[in-house]
């Protein structure tokens, strides 16, 4: 396993943590697989089974964890991914609600039913401007939208 990060999101599954993970890491280029821990059979898991898999995206660490029906994702928590371009939103979009649901301003629900938010990091430099006019262009302009397009926050930006 590589350095300890000291806070890792822990992701709880009913059974599909495996497939789950492998799902992110035929997404995310710089992914890995870095540790698997079977289930002794003392819990909801078959001896043997996947308990849990730690696993890292873009050098971000997860523990996935096959725990049962107990429990779902929602939307008060999600997995932001600042996104360099309009390819890569548009990539990751598409992979990531694919068998899922889309929602606004750059959310989606993947198939597993986790929460993502799509955004290109240059909304954030947008919103954050001093000018108040020209982050309420922008900000109206992504309450239109679902996947969010870098080309129509920049031309909301530019307007003034």
């Amino acid at each position: 396993m590589s350095a300890k990060q000291k806070i890792v999101t822990f992701l709880w599954f009913d059974s599909q943590a495996e497939e789950a993970v492998e799902h992110y890491l035929s997404i995310f280029k710089d992914s890995k697989i870095l540790d698997v821990a079977r289930s002794s059979g003392a819990g909801p898991q078959a001896k043997g089974s996947v308990m849990t898999i730690t696993f890292e995206l873009e050098g971000q660490r997860f523990i996935a964890l096959n725990g049962g029906p107990q429990y779902k994702f929602t939307e008060a928590i999600s997995l932001f991914v600042n996104c360099d371009t309009q390819d890569e939103v548009d990539a990751l979009w598409a992979k990531l609600s694919a068998g899922g649901e889309e929602g606004p301003c750059g959310w989606l629900k993947d198939k597993f039913g986790l929460s993502w938010q799509i955004v290109p990091a240059r909304m954030f430099e947008m919103i954050h401007d001093k000018d108040a006019a020209k982050v309420k262009r922008v900000m109206e302009a992504m309450f239109k939208m679902k996947k969010m397009d870098l080309a129509t926050l920049q031309r909301a930006y530019d307007e003034g």
